[in-house]
């Protein structure tokens, strides 16, 4: 048996007896499919047969009703009308059943009447200590234990091979297709799960289950939305941990595709924007088409050794597929090093017209000298500065003579290079396909779906640790809580919390703003300070580079006399003065509440690139450093930041502490505000830090 930590969701998917409410002898019937499957593929445990209008069901003898069964049942599957479902597991004894599918549809998914019936459904579960998957779900099938919980008719039409893939899915339509597609492909299953309505039982709780399930090496999750993001957080943080990868296709990454989503299964579809920030902090793969998802799943469950980064090799008998292949990899965000000189060498002295570059064309040469092949990979990777190899071999792969040399040739890599994986494009006939993928190699008929796949999952495991530092500093909490805040009000909690903040004065008068800027010693700026004006530019409100009392008290004047003229009405709480800024590169930073997950952390450029080409990264909060750097290194603009026609290299590193240090703030005071906007966060160069010159804080109503 699987040993799992979780006990109740280990009793649910690996129950030794499973009694059927509804269970039926007529086919077609969704109470006859499971005890028809059960029986048909051996189940082991007992097959209880609950039916009060039945004897014997499929040759099993029936009991009329949960308490009339004299012994426990680990897993009870509710096969009878919505309207009937509460009333059988209400006969169940506490401590009598373990777990509960519920196959039927007419929950919350069809309205008030239907969340009322769910809700009751629920308080019987919890009251008798059942944990309840569904319902309106397709069930779940335990592989390994031929446990069959599922009306689908899938698995009655040839099974899936038993294997190291946990399949979870919130649809049970998509997900009785990601089984036959499994079967197809011919990947081998530990679990699949639907979750339907999730009135208990999540793909958070399946995903962690499935993490610390020995049998599961990668897990394969369809999602339509998320109630609790705290949850799936934890779940994705558990696999992570466990080493298992996963593989997710979640719907709604448009407004039409959310809608869907909800009317589908009463779902919340989230920001699509948060979705993709969580896959990436925790190390989940997002697939984009139902085929990018088996490919990704394909690959991290026959790759026993991932990419250890984004170095390509391509190996091709066909100079254009391998332009193809490159151009590929450029889009995939892969590199393509060349081999060294005198490995190129070595190659051109044996076939003159070969190329040995990256990608590395040996012609069809190697048709006629078969040791071609081994030879020139084993060159390659001599000096280890490839992360990966992908070897396109066109038709030549459907070739009987040619056969052995293929099979040699993957055979001798993975014993040579076992550290580098492969995967090799052509025509194989389906017999030799799966002999290569029993070493660990990769095959595809589409080289470019090859490229894909290899970049997709590249470099996963050297992505930065998911799990942030969540100590938060004493001083972050000591600030206190104002109905509003102004701009110095807003640097002071910001300069609690860690953030570098300029020295800044708040002026009354002109006789303060004077002496505020003597005390700074050089040339300052001064900003008008009031809650109803944001753009201080558009009102006059802002002047820079001031030296002397005079220069001092005539900006001061200035700026009132403005912004009274264009904002009469505007509350004015004084004139900051601060130091001027060294010259650096605008970014903005920023958080907002996202109902399921919490806080969210903002980065991006100034400017254009944020107002118009919206190139800005997301990170859920709290966070370290090495997430805020894969957070700054995902915007378009990077380059700006490492230095940019002749402008020095940015403090990048002192930027990813502030982005950090404010990921904690507005985790620590998640409950207080609902939106953070540093505006700009001056980006200094390489050693001089970065500094937050602009806040606005929103007390959450």
């Amino acid at each position: 048996m699987t040993q799992n930590p979780d006990s109740s969701l280990t009793r649910l998917f690996n129950p030794r007896s499973i009694a059927i409410v509804g269970a039926s002898a007529t086919p077609g019937k969704i109470g006859a499919m499971p005890v028809s499957l059960l029986r048909q593929h051996g189940y082991d445990g007992r097959i209880l047969p609950i039916n009060p209008r039945a004897e014997s069901i499929q040759g099993l003898p029936a009991a009329p009703d949960l308490a009339a069964l004299g012994g426990e049942a680990d897993l009870v599957i509710l096969a009878v009308p919505a309207a009937l479902a509460a009333q059988a597991l209400e006969q169940a004894r506490p401590g009598q059943v373990g777990g509960a599918v519920v196959f039927t549809s007419g929950f919350s998914e069809t309205g008030a009447a239907g969340v009322a019936l769910q809700a009751q459904l629920c308080e019987i579960a919890r009251d008798r200590g059942i944990r309840l998957l569904g319902p309106n779900c397709l069930g779940y099938m335990n592989v390994r234990r031929n446990i069959y919980a599922t009306f689908s008719p899938a698995p009655a039409n040839g099974t899936v091979a038993p294997g190291g893939i946990g399949m979870v899915s919130q649809s049970g339509a998509f997900g009785a297709y990601a089984y036959c597609m499994a079967r197809d492909r011919g990947l081998g299953l530990s679990h699949w799960i639907s979750t339907g309505n999730e009135a208990d039982v999540d793909v958070a709780d399946c995903i962690e289950w499935l993490a610390r399930d020995t049998d599961t090496r990668v897990i394969m999750t369809y999602m339509e939305g998320c109630r609790d993001g705290d949850k799936l957080r934890r779940a994705l943080s558990a696999a992570r941990e466990a080493g298992k990868p996963v593989v997710v296709t979640k719907i709604g990454r448009t407004q039409a595709g959310a809608q869907a989503a909800a009317s589908h299964t009463a779902a919340l579809a989230g920001d699509d924007a948060v979705y993709d920030a969580l896959f990436r902090q925790y190390g989940a793969v997002r697939a984009r088409t139902i085929e990018e998802f088996f490919n990704l799943g394909y690959a991290l469950d026959t790759w026993k050794q991932l990419p250890q980064g984004k170095r390509l090799g391509i190996f091709t008998i066909s100079g254009g597929v391998g332009a193809l292949m490159a151009d590929d990899a450029q889009d995939a965000g892969l590199s393509l090093p060349e081999p060294a000189a005198d490995a190129q060498a070595r190659l051109l002295e044996r076939v003159p017209f070969a190329s040995g570059r990256n990608p590395v064309d040996v012609t069809g040469q190697v048709v006629s000298e078969p040791g071609l092949l081994l030879a020139t990979a084993e060159d390659m990777l001599a000096d280890g500065r490839f992360d990966a190899l992908a070897v396109f071999l066109a038709a030549a792969g459907s070739s009987e003579s040619l056969w052995p040399t293929f099979e040699t040739f993957a055979r001798e890599m993975h014993a040579r290079r076992p550290d580098v994986p492969l995967a090799i494009s052509a025509l194989f006939p389906p017999e030799r396909r799966r002999e290569l993928e029993r070493l660990g190699t990769l095959v595809f008929t589409d080289p470019s779906a090859a490229i894909r796949t290899i970049g997709a999952v590249a470099g996963l495991a050297a992505q930065p640790d998911a799990n942030p530092d969540q100590a938060i500093p004493a001083a972050q909490t000591a600030a206190p809580l104002l109905a509003s805040y102004n701009e110095v009000q807003a640097m002071d909690v910001l300069r609690l919390a860690g953030l570098p903040v300029p020295d800044c004065t708040l002026a009354a008068d002109a006789d303060a703003a004077a002496r505020a800027a003597t005390r700074l010693g050089g040339p300052v700026v001064m900003k008008v300070v009031s809650p109803d004006i944001l753009h201080k530019s558009d009102v006059g409100g802002v002047k820079l580079g001031l030296s002397g009392d005079d220069a001092v008290r005539g900006a001061h004047a200035a700026i009132l006399d403005s912004v009274r003229t264009h904002r009469p009405d505007a509350r004015i709480d004084g004139v900051l003065v601060a130091p001027m800024a060294k010259k650096g590169v605008e970014c903005i930073a920023g958080v907002h509440c996202d109902p399921v997950f919490g806080p969210v952390v903002m980065f991006g450029l100034g400017g254009v690139f944020v107002e118009v080409l919206k190139d800005v990264s997301f990170r859920l909060a709290p966070f370290g450093r090495q997430q805020a750097l894969s957070m700054i290194r995902e915007i378009k603009g990077y380059a700006l930041l490492q230095g940019a026609r002749g402008t020095p290299p940015c403090d990048i590193e002192a930027l990813a502490d502030a982005l950090a240090a404010l990921s904690r703030f507005a985790y620590a005071r998640r409950n207080d505000f609902s939106s953070v906007e540093i505006n700009p966060l001056l980006a200094l160069p390489q050693g001089s830090g970065a500094l937050a010159l602009d806040a606005v804080l929103i007390p959450t109503a």
